[in-house]
């Protein structure tokens, strides 16, 4: 059987872990983060991709579906989470499962961040639980995958 591979998206400002407001963010870098989901899930093949651009990160989601190259998609959208219709709409026209997450506590920061427009769409949120929250979303999706096709 081959290795579940999954495709880690990170929008705006992630390239900034580990140096931005280490207080809400943490001091780990994206690059450790992604070496510790290798670590921890070594049967897995992981397809990492971050961007500050929204339509680069529209544009891998794309390619993830028409290559069929992925079992699903974990994605911290950063900002884009609170505002952009148009990733929203990029999630909706795939088939692929997307599992939004964030290192912090969405619902517990200012108001503009308590709003995700692309909640709706994904298969599920994992929120507040530092990287762990990246390990869930993949612990998520390989759930899905062995339950199958949705119905």
């Amino acid at each position: 059987m081959n290795a579940p591979h999954i495709l880690v998206l990170n929008g705006p400002n992630l390239s900034r872990l580990g140096k931005r407001e280490p207080g809400i963010y943490g001091h780990r870098t994206l690059t450790d983060i992604n070496a510790a989901l290798e670590a921890a899930f070594p049967d897995v093949s992981f397809e990492f991709f971050q961007s500050e651009d929204e339509g680069e990160i529209i544009e891998r989601l794309y390619d993830s579906e028409d290559r069929r190259s992925c079992a699903g998609v974990v994605l911290n959208a950063g900002a884009l989470t609170h505002y952009s219709i148009a990733l929203r709409d990029a999630i909706s026209a795939v088939t692929l499962p997307v599992v939004e997450v964030h290192l912090s506590n969405i619902y517990a920061r200012e108001e503009f961040r308590s709003k995700s427009v692309i909640s709706a769409v994904c298969r599920g949120v994992v929120s507040g639980f530092g990287e762990a929250s990246y390990h869930l979303g993949v612990q998520a999706l390989l759930s899905l995958a062995e339950e199958g096709p949705k119905q």
